[in-house]
């Protein structure tokens, strides 16, 4: 019988842990042996208390030192032969575990990962944010993939620890998943995506929160682009749209610059800004959100988002992380 470690990193996550447990604990997963361990990564809510109603669900407590920490520390008591990793603010669906750990049986991958659903849909944000992952899912990811997401995502134990896990120096939610794909494919690990093993997460709701997390993913890109150089060229899951927005914010910011000193060099700066808002309504089309309403916010957004990464990965490099 095949053995499955179920870890979820968790930070004050009263608000969602406990329907993360109850969905583990419900799986529809026969033959298989699941046990769920749950890191409180130094919580100051009752993030542990809500773990401990739980029987047979070991709460491992630690000083916060960052989901990249608590998945390692979860790992090192995991007895499973399938690392799975989730996250506190997910909920998988019944099949989950069913449909993500198959593959290694049926086969003989070493790494897996699977797709998101939405637990968050009356948030217009979150619809958004939502659609656009979905998008790339579907149409950027095939059977197998180099980059996956920690929220969704399962290794086997001896491939895990001959890698040495996650690395902790990413002290926050942002890259450490995508250096363990990298470093698993640098290792000759095939990753196999399983689009239909899914987890309901709850999406950003906020413009602000969701800029301010997008501009910590811009800057911890500059240590993980270090690690691997040949990775600034993309990924499976992003595309050259992500690459020509940062190209945009550079020439529009040099264009504004400019002008100040050459105010002909703002002559250029409308056309090129409608081209650029054009190019974002035209994927938030694409992204089949419901309304065109829907399509202007989130092109908006994604305008916001492309100055907000741009500033973090340049922040990055004054900061030499």
């Amino acid at each position: 019988m095949l053995k499955i470690s179920v870890i979820i990193p968790a930070y004050n996550a009263s608000r969602t842990i406990g329907s993360c447990v109850d969905a583990v604990l419900r799986q529809e997963a026969p033959g298989l042996d699941i046990e769920v361990i749950v890191v409180d990564d130094g919580s100051t809510d009752t993030t542990a208390q809500i773990v401990g109603t739980f029987e047979r669900v070991p709460c491992l407590c630690q000083a916060n030192a960052g989901p990249a920490s608590a998945r390692n520390h979860g790992a090192g008591h995991a007895s499973g032969d399938i690392l799975v990793f989730t996250d506190a603010d997910c909920v998988p669906r019944p099949d989950w575990i069913r449909q993500l750990t198959a593959v290694f049986e049926t086969d003989g991958v070493d790494a897996a990962a699977g797709s998101y659903g939405i637990s968050n849909p009356g948030s217009l944000l979150a619809r958004c944010v939502h659609r656009e992952i979905r998008y790339r899912h579907v149409h950027r990811m095939g059977e197998w993939t180099d980059v996956f997401g920690s929220y969704n995502a399962a290794v086997r134990r001896e491939v895990f620890e001959k890698i040495s896990g996650f690395d902790e120096s990413y002290r926050f939610p942002s890259g450490e998943d995508n250096d363990l794909s990298y470093r698993l494919r640098r290792a000759g690990v095939r990753i196999r995506f399983v689009k239909d093993a899914r987890v309901d997460h709850v999406h950003p709701v906020s413009v602000r929160r969701y800029l301010y997390e997008q501009f910590r993913h811009g800057l911890w890109r500059v240590k993980m682009y270090r690690s691997f150089p040949g990775m600034m060229a993309g990924d499976g899951y992003t595309f050259w749209k992500d690459s020509l927005e940062v190209v945009f914010v550079l020439m529009t910011a040099g264009a504004i610059a400019g002008g100040l000193i050459f105010p002909l060099a703002w002559q250029g700066l409308v056309p090129g800004m409608i081209f650029w808002v054009g190019l974002e309504v035209f994927f938030a089309w694409k992204f089949r959100l419901r309304t065109m309403g829907d399509v202007l916010f989130f092109a908006w957004v994604m305008f916001l988002r492309s100055w907000a990464r741009t500033a973090g990965f340049f922040s990055g490099f004054l900061i030499r992380l």
